[in-house]
């Protein structure tokens, strides 16, 4: 399920690669990084705007590379100022980025922090039977190129909206790669992709502010535990016990609790910091209070932070949300252990901002045209 464009994009470059390449054109090396420099600091959208550099490179260049891999298609803006991205890569394949504010006491909308999620795959094989994604299958891994436009497209969004945009590297605070897509099933991809948007040539977001989620992919969990980078790890856990989790995560079979907590472990103890246990809440699925004592339980023995998400209405799937009320019990069962515990409230359920649903509708209407 490989993508093979017909020039790479620009944005799946590193230092050491794009010198390289230059090297071997004859050029001296330090162009990469006035190039890079173009690309990630001063935002420039053709090759003609490289303006330091001879006019015979820029030809190569625009030969040799694609400058954006990914084009907006669609801007949903929600009434809580949550923002959806449709974009549409060279093959027409369709991916969503979405950003959320959290706007701040006493300041404008502009000063907001804004946590920016990402996806790393076409579609998802993982068959979590809540979810959007995954509803028509995994069509690609997205290439390392592709997942740094997702970010570099924010980028050229809020530098026409915010001030601040326009006086920061990276105008946002938080990444998270829990968009479309399984990222340890791209493993490579988005190793390379963070890299680039950690390293100061880069992006230079620091890693400790990237936060990545999987779905429990235990030997990449431990291998993910070994990378230099210093990322943050999020589980999708959505059960606490194995029953409750193979009934809407099929890879639970492959792999279990048992399997599963002590990779985490593993994670949390090389690195040294909390592993956030993410659970989306479903009525009379897995929103009994034997399951927020089992939870419980799991964060207790982990030191680990919990993540309770009511569930995002997708249309074609029989799923609830449970009651506030019910919501409020849950969390409350960790809340009394101590338990470092957050409960989210809907972010963007007006522009179908859970994983998958804008893509879904976008290609069912393309389909019906």
């Amino acid at each position: 399920m490989k993508y093979s464009p017909a020039k790479p994009p620009l944005t799946g470059e590193t230092l050491a690669t794009l010198t390289a390449r230059l090297q071997e054109r004859g050029e001296p090396g330090f162009r990469a990084r006035q190039i890079l420099d173009w690309v990630y600091k001063k935002r420039a959208r053709t090759w003609d705007d490289m303006t330091n550099l001879p006019k015979p490179l820029r030809g190569w260049l625009d030969d040799t590379f694609e400058l954006m891999p990914a084009t907006l298609v669609l801007n949903r803006q929600s009434e809580d100022v949550t923002d959806k991205l449709l974009l549409e890569l060279g093959d027409r394949a369709l991916i969503e980025t979405v950003i959320i504010r959290v706007p701040q006491e006493g300041v404008g909308l502009e000063h907001s922090r804004k946590t920016i999620c990402i996806s790393t795959q076409v579609g998802c094989a993982m068959g979590c039977v809540f979810c959007a994604s995954g509803l028509a299958g995994l069509k690609r891994d997205l290439n390392a190129g592709e997942i740094v436009a997702q970010l570099l497209q924010v980028c050229y969004r809020e530098d026409a909206r915010t001030p601040r945009a326009r006086t920061e590297l990276a105008s946002f605070d938080n990444i998270v790669v829990m968009g479309m897509g399984e990222p340890l099933a791209n493993y490579d991809a988005v190793i390379r992709a963070l890299t680039i948007v950690n390293a100061e040539w880069g992006l230079g977001f620091g890693a400790r502010r990237i936060t990545l989620s999987t779905s429990g992919l235990v030997p990449k969990i431990l291998k993910l535990a070994d990378e230099p980078l210093g990322l943050r790890l999020a589980i999708s856990l959505h059960g606490a016990t194995d029953e409750v989790r193979e009934q809407i995560m099929p890879v639970n079979k492959a792999f279990p609790l048992a399997k599963l907590l002590p990779a985490i472990r593993a994670f949390s103890e090389k690195h040294g910091r909390m592993v956030t246990l993410e659970f989306i809440l479903i009525e009379d699925v897995n929103d009994s209070l034997e399951q927020a004592e089992k939870l419980r339980d799991i964060a207790l023995d982990l030191h680990a932070h919990v993540n309770l998400i009511p569930y995002n209405t997708v249309e074609g799937l029989p799923w609830k949300r449970p009651s506030i009320t019910r919501q409020e019990r849950f969390a409350e069962i960790l809340r009394r252990a101590r338990v470092s515990v957050t409960l989210r409230r809907e972010k963007g359920h007006d522009i179908d901002a859970a994983c998958g649903q804008l893509r879904l509708k976008t290609e069912q209407t393309r389909a019906s045209a």
